[in-house]
């Protein structure tokens, strides 16, 4: 089994229970996650030795959201323990044509306060095959995108590969900010990952006429824009999710890639989702399925639908972890989306 890295912040979330609105609840549920601590789930729930990367404060609120991750079989040895606070954010989960919204409370977190001489990252990466990160990460503050540059230097110093999802978040930074820093970043990227809104806001391309309100996926243009991804920073891979929103509780859902070396398009089959039980976490969901696919040796259209398979799976599932086998992701790639219970 590979190791596989990812870094970035974990937090408390704090959901309304029964889609209530947030003025309604009286009570939240309690969960913890992040994109990168989401992908590092994912793996370590699939086999492979994955570890995971951040800051956290030194009470037991930091080490509640590192039992979660090891709860799942995370490697947790590496977290620093540091700063003042765990990042909080509040989640009222829409439905049908209400959206879903999310409310960050996480300025000054322990993440966004360390600097880089709190990791070891020459331990860290010592036999590692893959670090992934995502757009998030450095969009926290300026102190966390120095550490996530620090981490890509020492990664491709000891030649492991290097993922990222665009991850863009409007509530952290402006696309303008988003765009100088990203492209720094880029020239350390092996694999892409995305979706139509992060290429324009983070990297400045849009995919043709995709309008993901209206339902209209335009893959022409897709492919256009690998291309010219590909051109401008030489990926092995990109990669994007096709989220197609009929309502909050009804979506389609596919996701299309291309190969760097020889320039070959391909579009997964699509899944209708419906209804939603909770669709944060869905693009990690994505990234580590796909990450497990390749470090598994599969070819890429094949890792891809694993990948598509898994995170479909994971809008049935509470929370921000996807806690499906591989077993269940490979048998509805392979075409069984029945849901006949399984005795």
């Amino acid at each position: 089994m590979a190791k596989i890295v990812t870094m970035g912040e974990i937090m408390l979330r704090l959901s309304t229970p029964n889609n209530e609105r947030f003025i309604q609840a009286d009570e939240f549920d309690i969960n913890y996650g992040g994109g990168e601590a989401n992908v590092a789930v994912s793996l370590a729930n699939y086999g492979h030795n994955a570890e995971f990367v951040t800051a956290v404060p030194d009470n037991p609120i930091g080490a509640c959201a590192v039992a979660a991750l090891r709860k799942y079989g995370v490697e947790t040895k590496h977290i620093a323990k540091c700063g003042e606070r765990l990042g909080i954010y509040f989640l009222e989960t829409g439905d049908s044509v209400r959206a879903s919204n999310v409310i960050y409370d996480r300025a000054h977190s322990s993440i966004a306060t360390a600097d880089a001489s709190v990791f070891d990252f020459d331990d860290i990466f010592e036999g590692a095959d893959w670090f992934h990160f995502t757009g998030i990460t450095p969009a926290i503050s300026d102190v966390a995108s120095e550490v996530i540059e620090t981490a890509l230097k020492a990664a491709k110093a000891h030649g492991v590969t290097v993922s990222c999802d665009l991850n863009y978040r409007k509530k952290l930074w402006s696309c303008e900010k988003a765009q100088k820093v990203m492209t720094n970043l880029m020239k350390y990227v092996d694999i892409c990952i995305g979706n139509e809104e992060d290429a324009e806001k983070v990297l400045g391309f849009k995919p043709g006429s995709t309008d993901v309100t209206s339902g209209e996926t335009d893959l022409a243009g897709y492919e256009e824009i690998f291309n010219r991804m590909t051109d401008k920073f030489g990926f092995k891979y990109v990669v994007s999710s096709l989220r197609e929103s009929r309502s909050a509780s009804d979506n389609g859902w596919s996701a299309c890639i291309m190969d760097g070396s020889t320039r070959e398009f391909y579009h997964t089959k699509k899944y209708r989702v419906h209804p939603i039980v909770d669709r944060v976490g869905g693009g990690d969901a994505l990234a580590g399925g796909f990450i497990c696919g390749l470090c598994d040796g599969k070819d890429f259209k094949t890792a891809l639908e694993f990948a598509v398979a898994a995170s479909a799976l994971k809008h049935t599932i509470p929370g921000d972890f996807n806690l499906v086998t591989r077993a269940e992701a490979e048998k509805l790639a392979g075409g069984d989306a029945s849901g006949r219970v399984q005795r």
